[in-house]
């Protein structure tokens, strides 16, 4: 019996029973009955021990070691009243020295990252609040180092304001609304390479780096809106399809002192700059550049005085490389760290700065899978791994020599961690397949200072709610391949039975479905298929991640192929099953899972009766350039990669029952994607169900729109499998 499971068993004892009751959509999505207590991120102050939190339109500061209020940094009933938002404001940030704080109100939310707002700063000594700009919403405002100038971008171009003369300084002057954008992303960098803000202060304070994408050459793509006016809204905006053009991308340099900008010299041999940050030498820019098929990387260092530049590092990989936020360069001037797959797993490394590998920090057949920063005082490196299992997560610290690996992580399961500034605390959030989060904070012994929520109640609610254990189990396919996978049965399973299967894939690049993890609000709706009796599973194909480079790699240039095969090699093996009706196999999935779902349903119409498709890609044709591109090349290079892999093309091998969902004001898979499927559908005379919805994006939400998604999922699964 499992550790996990005898603690379930004991809280049952612990804390009081209630009447049995039945999992309900509206508590799931409208009530939110079913979910945790959370705790949202710190905002660590730089002693290390204190951390700040924005509540009830306050800023207020909290002792980490003993979780007590200290004191009110800001309070927006009292500074921001006569400011016309009733005291509400929706964030913050300090300055280095946290004498000050950039207030940002009144936000609106742009694409999945952007977003604009009207931003006050506040001075803590006296008190005072005043606006930054007055003549529209800006974007990114951030603070130079010496605490004294403010810069932000501002209708596409990036502007910089002098706090001690109130000065207000336009850098850029060309930006324009689908032409040209000055220290922001577009959408495809947005979306692709995680970032929205594109402008970085020199730690000086001389200089600010930005981007500058010039997109006048990419095709536009309109969605529509229906908002109850006489005609629809139409919203257009630069999307670069795979195989058309990106943006033309540069890097600038502004100046403070000459007021002159320089153009960064990287030469022809790029399309992308997925990062740029400054080196410790504040005269120094670091701009990582890449080929477009992402297979080739070079670290380049930039002289800010004049634009030169001089390679740091390159790699080449035969697949493609991932981008992180890893690289980091030491105080000492010397060294940076670097993280890679280049031994087949992805690991640590230590660089001096003439781009020699000093050490390999971390070794060993797993991933570390994310990493937390450097202690250079104390010399350790501090990260997370699949050491034990591709299902689980460990924290671990080693040091700057690559000796005395320590797990910081005593729970099997899954651990994240924050540190604070100096590395002397850290908050563990643990969390296991059928346990809510609980979050702890550890001294740098390892030793417990406090527990911040532990959620205990939940397990309450899930006994209450009948909540069955979720089981892994492994299997081989008939190509060898070992695959991990979980199952939740109905209460009173009776082997003797035979019961209908829910499949749920993601299974993209990288991804994972089957961790031992808390699984949010689809846990609560999987065990509600449960009581409804179902078996629910969850298969990581091929493709997934923390198994390895070639693992997750050989999917390359054929998405969907071996990633299908195996979703249904895992139907089969359940088909096999004494206790399950091989004639009732579903699948779900959104995003990538619905591309995968309706392939499954087409490829796999032998084993698979039903099928949920939420926002899929059809055909890979229709994607952004990065995405697509990193993973298929262009149509033009791999036609057959494209062909073989679009469900689009396949509409005819459909015999089982197929929904199709998508909001129509998806600005990433485009309701594109589902029209022309569904339109594909009706000329082979196939049957479906389709639902739509309009004004909503990608996540399909806002409202009781997700009460209504799920309803009818869960009535078309009732009915059709």
């Amino acid at each position: 019996m499992s550790k996990y499971l005898l603690l379930f068993i004991a809280s049952c004892f612990i804390f009081p029973t209630y009447a049995q009751e039945t999992i309900t959509l509206e508590n799931l999505w409208q009530n939110y009955s079913y979910s945790p207590n959370r705790v949202p991120g710190f905002n660590f102050q730089k002693d290390g021990k204190h951390y700040t939190r924005l509540e009830d339109n306050v800023v207020r500061q909290y002792d980490l070691t003993t979780g007590k209020g200290t004191q009110d940094l800001f309070d927006g009933k009292t500074h921001m009243v006569d400011r016309g938002f009733n005291g509400k404001f929706d964030n913050y940030t300090f300055n280095a020295d946290e004498s000050k704080m950039l207030i940002s109100t009144n936000t609106e939310a742009i694409y999945r990252r952007s977003s604009k707002s009207n931003y006050y700063v506040f001075d803590n000594a006296s008190h005072s609040l005043s606006p930054l700009f007055e003549q529209g919403k800006q974007m990114y405002a951030t603070f130079n180092a010496q605490s004294d100038k403010v810069a932000f971008v501002y209708d596409n171009n990036l502007y910089l304001k002098d706090l001690k003369n109130n000065q207000i300084t336009q850098i850029s002057k060309e930006g324009k609304y689908n032409h040209i954008i000055n220290g922001a992303a577009d959408w495809v960098y947005e979306e692709e390479f995680a970032f929205a803000k594109a402008f970085f202060w020199s730690p000086d304070g001389k200089y600010i780096a930005y981007y500058k994408f010039d997109e006048s050459e990419v095709n536009e793509f309109t969605m529509t809106n229906f908002r109850n006016g006489m005609y629809p809204e139409y919203v257009t905006f630069k999307y670069p399809k795979v195989g058309e053009k990106n943006a033309k991308v540069s890097i600038h340099i502004y100046n403070l002192d000459t007021k002159k900008i320089t153009k960064a010299q990287l030469g022809s041999d790029y399309e992308y700059i997925p990062r740029i940050m400054w080196t410790k030498d504040p005269s120094k820019l670091c701009v990582t550049k890449m080929n477009r098929h992402q297979n080739e990387l070079e670290l380049v260092l930039i002289d800010a005085s004049n634009g030169s530049a001089s390679s740091l590092l390159k790699e080449k990989n035969k697949y493609y490389i991932d981008i992180t936020d890893n690289l980091t360069f030491l105080e000492n001037g010397q060294q940076f760290v670097w993280t890679s797959e280049q031994d087949g797993y992805n690991h640590i490394y230590l660089y001096n700065m003439k781009g020699k590998m000093e050490k390999q920090l971390t070794k060993g057949n797993y991933d570390v899978t994310a990493f937390y920063g450097v202690d250079e005082k104390n010399g350790k490196v501090f990260y997370q791994a699949a050491k034990a299992h591709p299902t689980q997560r460990e924290l671990f610290s080693i040091g700057l020599n690559g000796k005395k690996e320590t797990e910081l992580s005593s729970e099997p399961g899954w651990n994240v961690a924050q540190f604070s500034s100096t590395f002397d605390y850290y908050v563990n959030t643990h969390s296991a397949a059928d346990y809510a989060p609980t979050y702890t904070v550890y001294n740098r012994n390892q030793e417990v200072v406090r527990v911040i929520e532990d959620n205990k109640p939940m397990s309450v609610v899930q006994k209450n709610n009948n909540i069955q254990s979720v089981e892994f189990f492994d299997f081989n396919t008939s190509e060898n391949v070992q695959l991990h996978g979980y199952m939740i049965k109905p209460a009173n399973f009776d082997a003797n039975k035979k019961y209908p299967v829910l499949m749920y894939v993601y299974g993209g690049p990288g991804s994972q479905t089957v961790k031992d993890q808390w699984g949010g609000q689809n846990y609560w709706w999987f065990q509600m298929m449960a009581q409804k009796g179902y078996l629910v599973v969850s298969v990581d194909n091929r493709g997934t991640g923390a198994r390895g480079e070639e693992f997750k790699k050989m999917t390359y240039q054929q998405l969907g192929k071996y990633e299908t095969k195996d979703q249904i090699e895992a139907a089969k093996y359940l088909a096999k099953q004494s206790y399950v009706d091989a004639d009732r196999i579903g699948i779900f999935g959104w995003s990538y899972g619905g591309y995968m779902s309706s392939l499954c349903l087409s490829k796999g119409a032998e084993v698979f009766k039903t099928a949920i498709a939420v926002a899929p890609v059809t055909n890979w044709k229709w994607y952004d350039s990065i995405y697509t591109e990193r993973y298929m090349r262009t149509y033009a290079e791999n036609k057959e990669g494209f062909e073989e892999n679009s469900p689009i093309n396949f509409a005819d091998l459909i015999e089982g029952n197929y929904l199709i969902v998508h909001g129509m004001a998806d600005d990433n898979v485009h309701f594109q994607n589902a029209a022309e499927m569904v339109a594909e559908l009706q000329r082979k005379n196939k049957h479906f169900d389709s639902l739509y919805y309009p004004n909503k994006n990608h996540g399909i939400y806002g409202g009781l729109t997700r009460l209504h998604l799920y309803t009818e999922m869960t009535d078309f699964l009732l009915e059709k499998l």
